[in-house]
């Protein structure tokens, strides 16, 4: 994913402008909040999550519903919105607001159960120790959104940050203002009274100065090397980050698998969003047995799919003209080195636009298989079996997301635990990210940190330990009045209790 403003656009020193990637036209006009504007806006955050924090897991879990019914009755005007600012179909636009529903939904009503005050043993040591841990926010969160996704991925954050009582000073991508702003009006409208989220807009400045206005936390979605920029702008006053970057993501095709199933997965989780899915597929490996049935399926399966700005249109335009470019030097690296299109080829790009594209006999070693396209592309390869193909999908310093296809379930559990990925579908693409409860997230170049789930409330909070001293001990360990006797009974005490499994000295 990328966070660089490069499309063609009006801008000043104080404004600039959305525009529509299919047709230029403009969508609103928005502020560049320099380092002064945003530092107000995230002191003012820090009154408001005071408020926000004294309501509790209830009065936060009615307030985020009313929130989520505002967006749920909306959402038609929402999709639209994305539509227009992001360039996908409106269908798609509304299944991504679905999932987002579902997320605050998780989140406002399982933040009590996951964040909540609990008693833990304490120990034969502290047994006169009464143990407690706790969840407490940050106070304000910093949450940096993208562009392919501009409500659901941010939304993995912001709803997660809120339940857990944080405020959110939400910065979008500047190739969708719109849609954040859409989001901020509509909390203000659920949740009249301090602004608990609250929006500034702008370019990397403005993204590297909420990094440095004194939030406690940031949480960013991007690409690797900007990743790498906003870590550095939060270790100068040592802000906690939690980092969602890009990925190489691959699919394996066991020689068992059910081949048209696995085809209708590869296509949508390649071409879907014109490929600028994080999670989507840009690789696939195929045991050797089942390849060519595989090909043959994807062919048939993409015939018909094109891009478009209509409503028949499957998938929309390259929102970012830059990233045109990047699919262009993939496929032209790949083709000067051997690869063959069975579906596309070199003419595929129509700026804005780009056809779905599928290449085999591509090298290992290509940009096509080693760095992130994020467009309509697939690689297809032919590996010898399914552990083979597992290997070679682990063989990248990306480690976001993939899908194995299996008809056996052990071997298909066995296959996905080997990938080295945060998140594995089995027989199916990108289906953790539909379940609220799973943790969202990735290795390596592909970031750390989590949303979504448990992990994903936690990530937005410090655990604070409690202890309560239920009776005092007959001889204080704690004390400078300790008895000297005291140390060589402690000693045989430690060695009774614990020196059992100790291994036997050698004779």
């Amino acid at each position: 994913m990328t966070q660089t403003f490069e499309r063609d656009r009006t801008s000043t020193a104080q404004t600039f402008e959305s525009v529509e990637p299919a047709t230029g036209k403009v969508v609103g006009t928005f502020t560049v909040d320099d380092a002064d504007r945003v530092r107000d806006v995230v002191e003012q955050a820090q009154v408001a999550s005071a408020w926000w924090s004294s309501l509790g897991f209830d009065g936060r879990k009615e307030r985020l519903r009313a929130w989520k019914g505002v967006i749920a009755k909306r959402a038609t005007e929402l999709a639209e919105l994305v539509h227009r600012e992001n360039g996908k179909p409106v269908a798609d636009a509304l299944l991504e607001i679905t999932l987002a529903v579902d997320h605050i939904e998780w989140a406002a009503s399982h933040a009590r159960r996951v964040l909540g005050r609990r008693r833990v043993p304490s120990g034969m040591t502290a047994a006169n120790q009464s143990a407690f841990v706790e969840y407490a926010p940050f106070g304000v969160v910093g949450v940096i959104g993208p562009w392919n996704y501009p409500v659901f991925t941010p939304m993995g954050s912001i709803a997660y940050a809120l339940a857990a009582g944080n405020a959110v000073v939400f910065k979008p991508s500047e190739h969708t203002p719109a849609v954040g702003q859409w989001l901020v009006r509509t909390f203000a409208e659920a949740v009249p009274g301090p602004e608990v989220l609250s929006l500034v807009t702008g370019f990397g400045e403005t993204g590297a100065a909420l990094c440095r206005s004194g939030v406690g936390k940031v949480a960013f979605t991007g690409s690797s090397a900007t990743g790498r920029r906003v870590m550095a702008a939060c270790a100068e006053n040592l802000v906690p980050v939690l980092m969602e970057c890009g990925g190489k993501d691959a699919m394996v095709v066991a020689d068992d698998a059910d081949v048209e199933s696995a085809a209708d997965a590869a296509v949508w989780g390649g071409m879907s969003n014109a490929g600028q899915t994080c999670i989507g597929i840009e690789r696939v490996y195929v045991a050797e047995p089942v390849y060519d049935r595989f090909v043959d399926a994807v062919r048939r399966k993409l015939d018909g799919v094109r891009p478009g700005a209509t409503d028949d249109a499957a998938y929309g335009p390259i929102t970012m003209p830059s990233q045109v470019d990047v699919i262009e030097e993939h496929l032209r690296d790949a083709f000067d080195r051997g690869a063959h299109a069975v579906v596309g080829g070199p003419d595929a790009v129509h700026r804005p636009f780009v056809e779905p594209v599928v290449l085999v006999d591509v090298p290992d070693d290509a940009k096509a298989v080693t760095q992130e396209t994020f467009g309509p592309t697939l690689t297809v390869h032919k590996v010898r079996d399914a552990e083979e193909g597992v290997a070679k999908a682990n063989a990248t310093s990306y480690g976001l997301a993939g899908a194995v296809f299996s008809r056996s379930k052990e071997r298909a559990m066995q296959l996905a635990e080997t990938m080295r990925s945060g998140m594995t579908s089995i027989n199916s693409v990108i289906a953790f990210a539909s379940v609220p409860s799973l943790p969202f997230g990735g290795v390596g170049e592909s970031g750390f940190g989590r949303i979504h789930g448990p992990d994903g409330l936690k990530e937005f909070t410090r655990a604070k330990a409690i202890t309560r001293q239920r009776f005092a001990l007959p001889i204080p360990l704690l004390s400078f009045d300790r008895p000297a006797s005291l140390t060589p009974k402690l000693a045989k005490a430690l060695a009774v209790l614990h020196g059992r499994s100790a291994p036997r000295s050698p004779r």
